[in-house]
């Protein structure tokens, strides 16, 4: 794939001292077309394209961003030289942590185990189609040469940037909590880049959460107060809440939905590192179904601590004018009414829809990856962002699907006390409740503006979680 660059750039000993300088000052010659001393974005968009070297979209800006000392939208010899040497040696780095067995050589096999150990499980297939795509002497190993021509152009530093497109992660935001927790290697671990992440998660979960906030209150509404002889439309919904309070009332109840968001985050990260350590089974190797469990209990344990939280979102959300001042007097005013189970109401139904919710969505996540390596994972194992961002859609949405009917049941009941005439029922009870008065599509209210707001609040927070790494210098 990469033979025009390996014959022009490389010859097999690495690109350092008089020899590699010479090399670099060959390429950089070519590259610089209209010779002005510098390479800018589009002179090496155009020099990579005329040698034949595939690169990803963006790939180009990323590397002039990343080089370019003295931000002058462009990189003199000095900083095309350092980018290129520093880069080298972080593919190095990432080399040697992919060569499992010391020699010289990358397979299938060590491919397979390297994406295993930050939660990513593939086939022997699967791998080989990985390597394939970039194996440049169909031996179906990879060599240095090989590996650094084949990412020297790509912006990807080390092995969690080279492959993170296929972990499943948690940034695309649509405003439930029941997802299983980030893999992060022992890299990241060490160097502190997970931390970085989570703000940028949190953060992209913030903005995205807000954005989304009045098709949130507007679901939650039509939970508790739509039904067979009480039809709410959205449209009928949203003049209801702008005639009692206003353009700023389809925002309440998200101070509380965001402020939960931090808390909430580093509970499930934290549990989910103990909960692996204690089901591991494999001297610290964590397998699928282990993973799974240790997810799920991370996200149970988080959500029994932030729980309170989520009780007052929904009594914010559906409060009318006057009656809360705010979270403080919304939590005084629960407490001193209803006592302090009142904060733990909806709680089982909660996290009984952590299991169906995590699990269907990595089951619908692996079989949309898989289905997309087979088919088209040829001349690249990189999906691109449009293919992330689908894969990661569909998968939440079938998730949120299957725990629906627990999600309407839970907020149903955190809602009860504030509804005039309402009884205290138990969770069998309120499921029974629904289905006789309203029907099997009863479990269902107000799932359409919870769908509607699903592409914007992926969007927002993906968008968001880019700039936010770039800002913390992940991205560089």
């Amino acid at each position: 794939m990469y033979q025009a660059l390996r014959k022009f750039v490389f010859t097999d000993s690495h690109c350092l001292g008089e020899d590699g300088m010479k090399t670099y000052e060959d390429l950089f010659e070519k590259l610089d077309t209209n010779k002005d001393g510098k390479v800018d974005v589009s002179e090496l968009k155009e020099g990579l394209k005329a040698m034949g070297i595939a690169f990803d979209k963006g790939a180009a800006q990323k590397i002039v961003s990343s080089g370019d000392s003295d931000k002058d939208a462009g990189l003199d010899f000095n900083e095309f030289s350092r980018y290129l040497k520093e880069h080298e040696k972080k593919l190095m780095l990432t080399f040697k942590s992919l060569d499992k067995n010391n020699d010289g050589r990358i397979d299938s096999m060590e491919i397979k185990q390297s994406l295993a150990d930050i939660g990513v499980d593939i086939s022997k297939e699967e791998a080989e189609k990985i390597l394939s795509s970039i194996d440049a002497d169909g031996t179906m190993t990879l060599d240095w040469n090989e590996w650094r021509d084949h990412f020297l152009f790509n912006p990807a530093t080390n092995l969690q940037e080279i492959i993170r497109y296929w972990k499943h992660s948690t940034v695309l935001d649509i405003g439930d909590s029941l997802s299983i927790p980030d893999e992060f290697t022992e890299e990241e671990k060490v160097t502190g880049m997970w931390w970085k992440q989570l703000l940028s998660g949190a953060m992209a979960g913030a903005v995205s959460r807000t954005g989304t906030a009045p098709l949130d209150r507007m679901k939650v509404f039509m939970q508790v107060h739509s039904s067979k002889s009480n039809k709410i439309s959205i449209v009928g919904g949203f003049k209801l809440m702008l005639d009692e309070g206003g353009v700023t009332s389809l925002w309440r109840g998200n101070g509380v939905n965001v402020l939960k968001i931090a808390p909430e985050t580093a509970i499930k990260f934290m549990a989910y590192e103990q909960y692996k350590k204690l089901l591991s089974s494999d001297s610290g190797k964590v397998r699928t179904h282990e993973r799974f469990v240790a997810g799920s209990l991370a996200g149970a344990t988080a959500q029994t601590v932030i729980y309170p939280m989520e009780v007052m979102k929904t009594r914010l959300t559906l409060r009318k004018t006057g009656q809360y001042s705010g979270m403080f007097d919304c939590a005084k005013k629960i407490l001193k009414k209803e006592g302090v189970k009142a904060f733990y109401k909806g709680y089982i139904p909660n996290i009984l829809g952590i299991i169906p919710y995590a699990g269907i969505d990595l089951a619908v996540y692996e079989s949309l990856k898989n289905a997309w390596l087979a088919r088209y994972a040829k001349d690249t194992a990189n999906p691109g962002v449009l293919v992330l961002l689908g894969c990661g859609t569909i998968s939440s949405t079938c998730g949120q699907l299957a725990s629906y009917p627990l999600a309407l049941v839970r907020t149903r009941m955190q809602a009860q006390a504030s509804l005039e005439g309402s009884e205290p029922m138990s969770m069998s009870q309120v499921f029974k409740n629904i289905v006789k008065k309203d029907g099997v599509f009863g479990l269902y209210r107000g799932i359409l503006p919870n769908f509607m707001k699903v592409i914007p609040a992926v969007s927002i927070s993906y968008v968001v979680y880019e700039y936010m790494r770039t800002a913390l210098g992940i991205s560089k």
